[in-house]
């Protein structure tokens, strides 16, 4: 059979050839450099071709002179680095250590000499640029690349062996006469050696190795003790660092600055200078400022002449060939200058020379010179216009130029440099014309711990020193680098600093320097604490809206500090948290009920705390009842950046590194000092709420709560019924069990085998869906869009107490009229308003608390009826919630005539531009209408969409969707899958009609011969997207070819986990997960993801991380696992790019086709019907096996509980805060509590290890006996005794 593709003249090319030849979209400050380099005319080399083995910023920065001199180029990577910038640039990349499993050794590829030599021979390579670091200073590298017949972009080996040992570069400098710290002439015999010559040329004295460099191998002794004392230790150092325990002493100069000269020779014994550089900011003997020209130097131009004179004059003698760096420490008091060592390749500051000498490129010198060299040609270097000494040898008064380097590290300055690695969220730099980013990062990079922090370096030039340090000031004030912490405001406040402006920095500035940042460190994150925001994202098209779960506690938080009402906060689940503040902050503390102490002081939870600068803050476990509290510090986070419009943490988006906050962390706060003066409201004692056991919820019914769906008999129980949370509730949904549903119908029909299936449509916020047989009340980070009914849905005003119920709490729902909802969410919204006020005079009064009936409402608010004269199909419109109205569209069955009407129906809706709508959802058969209610009311919104539904045109043959036919790579039954399967099968549910193989299932239940001939199907015709949502823009999908829409049940119970890419069928309908995630379809293969967290590549945007749209079609290209891995690893770098063709898709089309293949059709519906009988009957008989196991373990879980347990009279106890499983027993009988943080249990609840710490009012206690029947393994509930104490 032919599958149908539309053709013909709806075919239009989409990806034309200029396209694809663009250049990739690369991060800002990559532009910004890109704008900042040599513009001068670019000879062709192009028999060339240069491989940098090198990462981070200087392999994007090598790679763009090249680029720009027209030569070939090749990166080499790690796995770590398989996305990175230098990757997608080099014209060709090639991995290190391809096959080497181990990620630390595999990180260490850089190293690998041999295999970065083997790849230059298999791919041609002529040129080698090392960057710093890593290879840049290996002589054994360098003999070997130049061994090769390769150009060696550097010195000499043996110049870079001369200069790497630091004995024989002070031997070289002494032979012409350059000033050398007084020290040894060669190398220590040994440490008597070390404290004779010490003794000779004073202390204090520097221990330096003699292979080190970069700071390491460095030790400073004040004390012949201490030197004696360091003195084996810093050699086996040496040794380990450097494969080299020569040491080395001088004289130790603690005013003193470093000053180094940039050098260029051309290997003949001919040398210039560029100038000097000062680099006295450091931080442990590392640069982290650097300047040209120095500020020594502008007062002291006689000496700045002779050092220039004797950096070259070294270089000279030496025979120095390519880019070098003369160190000299120069002393602040007498101005005399003595050499340290020579940088025998390309400096980390070298850019600070290009800035202050518009048009030079060091890096393009050091390319010519090594073609030169390597060609036996005439050094073109002596005829190049940088290579003028004139040019840089220029008095400070007559050099109109100043430039000043910050390097900016993912490092923490306030835990002793400590580096910190993680994903930049955010990253931004100003555009300013003066300043120069040499950068490989932007917002999404992940920071990893193998590799040197450094992100990126900011360069800035100015008329006068002054003039650089006020725009370096600027750009550090407004540059955007947000994720872990970093030097950022560490380095404005060295910039804004009176030494620093003055000039006056010598080595040691920074040992006395301090900084205290404004910000917290997590000590103990507790169980969850995650950044929240109010209202969270409203974005739709599955978005999580996340925010707080109880957004009342949290507002009145906010309210309390003085902050806007949604300032984004913590969110503690349960077990609180413990902080360390590092500047003194207003905070409060609400909901659940919990110990709260400032210095081990206790404070009030719903007012304002002060805590003072250097003090600790713990909010203890959630006591009794509640589930969640909520912690506001004045002036909110602002160095978390937005993500989809919110700060709030969802799936691994958005809030801090997109996860719950842990021990370390740190925090940067806003302005969150108390103010001598200010006016803030009290909460009044009745308005704090109070957190049952039992709890009541008003809801509105609907959407699908009707005798079509559920009997009277099983609608009426299910309201009167008190449901009981489960542990495995959080915040994507609360699961709750009880009574069995009484469905009104067998099975889901096309919307699957279950009768709680329905063809997918959107969900409510705060929906009770019914999924298989199990209720679960979605929230915020629920889906919004999917395949099971959703019974009734939580009104606005009572969402909060769904952020405080806890696994075994009861809950029983209560039907109001939508005029009674909105009359509670006014009243709340008009409280919060008023106490937010600070010009209001009064507080309000006492509420009259509202206790309301339960009423039999029909949610379908309006219907109308099918008109079979036209054919044009019924309309019911249901409420959903509050502010939600479903529209549904003809019978439960796929219909693309009706998904056209639905489009239809939409397009009229936002051409009507009705006030109050923020998202439409289509699906399948209905879109749900999303709506702010206090800006259109239910009643007026319902009476527009009924309008619009009215001017519809009875038929839509006519109708044409523009939309595009895109490509996707396809494994077919895939390992990944399989491996979801067995998850589930030892963790969940282990007989099922879907296991072990779901695509075997696909096949018997489609009355298929085979698997194979089920993959066949599902890959031959080409699929339309009929809605996005779910979870991160999820498709819903649905083959064109009616003979190829096979159908499966969804798992019941769904999976926990589903692999990203993985492609499954419900009824009909399939989809493609996005992200890992958990799950119900049916999978039978795996492609790249419609989804890029960060927007990267040409078919995704930071603002549209979501590739598909409704009546896009979505075509497969089948490939291997192995081919897939490639794939990924292309995607994930934003280098994949999708074949996208222009369609058209045409109603009159698709019917004729539709018509022609009629018979066809009906055979195989057929056939595929008595398959789906057969499954269904053998599925009905597993799951009533399964289910009847789970319900007698449930109740045997509760028997247990209801023992009574004998109070152990004249001992204290700890109890547990939640119903849960005990994991470990972290503690024995007679075993003494040593401190309040020491876990005695971790138990094991909402999927989540929760820590059982003793608490300081146990501290110094004996462990006399733990409760009845606790042990690991064992089931306890909420309030039962864990342990005894004497």
């Amino acid at each position: 059979m032919r599958p149908y593709r539309p053709d013909g003249n709806s075919l239009k090319a989409h990806i034309s050839k200029a396209e694809l030849c663009a250049e990739p979209r690369l991060p800002t400050g990559i532009l910004k450099a890109t704008m900042s380099t040599s513009n001068a005319p670019a000879p062709v080399y192009t028999s060339h071709k240069l491989l940098v083995a090198n990462r981070g910023e200087i392999a994007v920065r090598i790679l763009r002179t090249a680029r720009r001199l027209k030569i070939p180029t090749i990166a080499v990577y790690t796995r770590p680095d398989a996305t990175a910038p230098h990757v997608i640039l080099a014209d060709e990349a090639v991995p290190l250590r391809a096959h080497d499993e181990d990620p630390v050794s595999n990180a260490r590829g850089y190293l690998d000499a041999e295999a970065i030599v083997a790849i230059c021979k298999d791919r041609g390579v002529t040129l080698v640029h090392p960057g710093y670091g890593f290879l840049s200073e290996s002589t054994s590298f360098a003999q070997m690349v130049v061994d090769a017949g390769i150009g060696w972009l550097g010195p000499r080996p043996e110049t870079i062996e001369a200069m790497g040992l630091k004995h024989r570069a002070r031997d070289l400098a002494r032979e012409v006469d350059v000033p050398l710290v007084p020290g040894s002439q060669g190398l220590l015999r040994d440490v008597d050696d070390a404290v004779a010559l010490a003794s000779e040329i004073g202390l204090p004295v520097m221990l330096k190795s003699t292979a080190g460099g970069g700071g390491m191998g460095l030790v400073v002794c004040n004390s012949v003790e201490e030197l004696r004392e360091k003195f084996e230790s810093t050699q086996a150092r040496a040794q380990t660092l450097f494969h080299n325990d020569g040491l080395f002493i001088e004289r130790y100069h603690p005013r003193a600055r470093h000053v180094e000269v940039q050098v260029f020779g051309n290997g003949k014994g001919h040398a210039i200078h560029m100038g000097e550089r000062e680099c006295s900011v450091q931080r442990r003997h590392q640069k982290v400022i650097e300047e040209a020209p120095s500020p020594f130097m502008i007062r002291h131009p006689d000496i700045q002449d002779r050092l220039w004179t004797a950096a070259v004059r070294l270089a000279e003698h030496v025979q120095y060939e390519s880019a070098g760096t003369v160190e000299f420490l120069v002393d602040d008091a007498t101005g005399e200058f003595f050499f340290l060592e020579m940088n025998t390749r390309l400096q980390v500051e070298h850019p600070v020379t290009e800035h202050t000498n518009p048009g030079l490129d060091i890096v393009e010198l050091m390319i010519l010179q090594g073609i030169a060299t390597r060609d036996k040609l005439d050094s073109p270097i002596l005829s190049h216009p940088s290579h003028n000494q004139d040019l840089y040898s220029v008095s400070p008064s007559e050099r109109q130029r100043h430039a000043i380097e910050v390097r900016i590290y993912c490092e923490n300055p306030f835990a002793h440099f400590k580096p910190s690695p993680g994903v930049l969220q955010q990253v931004w730099f100003p555009q300013e014309e003066y300043l120069r980013v040499e950068s490989w990062v932007e917002t999404g990079t992940t920071i990893t711990s193998y590799y040197d922090p450094l992100a990126c370096k900011l360069i800035v030039s100015g008329a006068s020193r002054a003039e650089a340090i006020e725009r370096l000031s600027y750009v550090l004030a407004r540059t955007k680098l947000y994720g872990p912490p970093n030097n950022v405001q560490y380095l404005k406040a060295i910039c804004d600093s009176e030494v620093f402006r003055a000039g006056n920095v010598t080595t040691t500035f920074l040992d006395s320097f301090l900084f205290t940042p404004r910000a917290f460190t997590v000590q103990n994150g507790g169980l969850e604490a995650t950044v929240q925001d109010y209202p969270g994202r409203r974005v739709g098209l599955g978005m999580p809206r996340s925010g707080p779960m109880d957004s009342f506690a949290f507002r009145m938080a906010n309210v309390l500090v003085g902050n806007e009402p949604g300032t984004e906060g913590l969110e503690l689940t349960l077990t609180g948290c413990r902080l360390l503040f590092h500047a003194a902050a207003v905070v409060a503390v609400t909901g659940a009920t919990s110990t709260v102490t400032v210095d081990g002081q206790e404070a009030r939870m719903w007012e304002r705390i002060v805590v003072p600068a250097g003090s600790k803050l713990v909010v203890g476990t959630a006591k009794g009842a509640g589930m969640r509290t909520y912690l506001a510090i004045r002036g909110g986070f602002p160095e978390i950046p937005r993500y989809l419009g919110s700060k709030s943490t969802s799936m691994g988006l958005g809030g801090y590194q997109g996860r719950a906050l842990t021990a370390g962390d740190q925090i940067a706060l806003g302005d969150c000092a108390p103010s001598a003066s200010e006016r803030l409201p009290d909460i009044p004692p009745y308005f704090i709420p109070t957190y049952p056991a039992d709890w009541t919820v008003y809801v509105l019914p609907g959407p699908q709560c009707d005798p079509t769906f559920i009997t009277p008999e099983g609608i009426s129980e299910f309201f009167s019924t008190r449901w009981t949370v489960s542990a495995s509730s959080n915040r994507m949904g609360i699961r709750l069990e009880g009574p069995q549903i009484k469905w009104a119908r067998e099975n889901g029909g096309e919307g699957g085998s279950h009768p709680s299936n329905i063809l997918d449509n959107g969900y409510a916020f705060g929906t009770i869906n019914v999924n298989g047989d199990t209720p679960v009340i979605l929230t915020h980070e629920g889906p919004d869009m999917g395949g099971y009914l959703c019974a009734c849905t939580v009104a606005s005003a009572e969402l909060w107490k769904l952020g405080q119920l806890r696994a075994g709490n009861t809950v029983q729902f209560k039907r109001i009229s939508h005029d009674q909802a909105m009359s509670l969410y006014k009243d709340q919204a008009q409280l919060l308003e008023t106490l937010a006020d600070p010009s209001s005079t009064g507080l309000p009064s006492s509420p009259a608390e509202a206790i309301l009936e339960d009423l039999d409402i029909d949610p379908r608010l309006h219907t109308v009826p099918p008109d079979a004269s036209t054919n044009r199909p019924s309309v019911v419109f249901r409420q959903a919630g509050d502010s939600a109205i479903l529209v549904e569209f003809g019978d439960m069955v796929l219909d693309f005539a009706i998904r056209a009407r639905i489009h239809a129906f939409e397009t009229e809706v936002r051409n009507r531009r009705i006030p109050g709508i923020w998202s439409l959802a289509p699906c399948i058969r209905s879109t749900m209408v999303h709506f702010d209610p206090l800006v259109v009311s239910q009643g007026d919104l319902l009476a527009a969409l009924i309008a619009a539904e009215t001017s519809l045109p009875s038929s839509v043959d006519s109708l044409t969707f523009p939309g595009r036919r895109i490509t996707f790579p396809i494994v077919l039954d895939d390992r990944w899958n399989r491996e979801a399967l067995e998850r589930y099968m030892r963790s969940i549910r282990k007989h099922a009609v879907y296991l072990p193989s779901n695509v075997e299932y696909l096949a018997r239940n489609n009355g298929l011969e085979s698997a194979e001939e089920a993959l066949k199907l599902l890959v031959r015709t080409d699929w339309l997207v009929l809605g996005v949502g779910f979870y991160l823009a999820c498709p819903f999908l649905v083959p064109i070819d009616p003979r190829c829409r096979l159908v499966g049940q969804k798992m019941n119970p769904s999976r926990t986990y589903t692999p990203r890419g993985a492609i499954g069928i419900a009824g009909v309908v399939a989809a493609i997960y996005p992200i890992e995630s958990p799950g119900g379809y049916q999978l039978y293969g795996r492609t790249l993801p419609p989804w890029q967290t960060w927007g990267k590549g040409r078919d995704f945007a930071p603002d549209r991380p979501w590739m598909l749209r409704p009546f896009d079609q979505v075509a497969y290209e089948v490939v291997s696992e192995e081919e897939y891995l490639q794939l990924e690893s292309q995607f994930d770098a934003g280098q994949y790019a999708f074949k996208i063709e222009e369609r058209t898709f045409s109603m009159a089309e698709y019917t004729a086709f539709v018509n022609n293949i009629a018979d066809e059709v009906n055979e195989f519906r057929a056939r595929q019907a008595r398959a789906v009988a057969a499954e269904e009957a053998r599925e009905r008989q597993l799951f009533a096996a399964w289910d009847r196991q789970r319900r007698e373990e449930l109740e045997a879980r509760k028997s247990a509980a209801s023992d009574p347990v004998a109070a152990d009279e004249g001992g204290d106890c700890l109890t547990s805060s939640l119903t849960a499983h005990v994991w470990k027993i972290k503690c024995m009988v007679g075993d003494q509590v040593t401190s309040a943080e020491q876990v005695l249990f971790i138990l094991e609840a909402m999927k989540t290890e929760v820590n059982v710490e003793a608490g300081e009012e146990n501290v110094g206690r004996l462990v006399k006996g733990f409760g009845r029947d606790v042990k690991e393994g064992g089931a306890i509930q909420a309030g039962d005794v864990l342990i005894y104490f004497n």
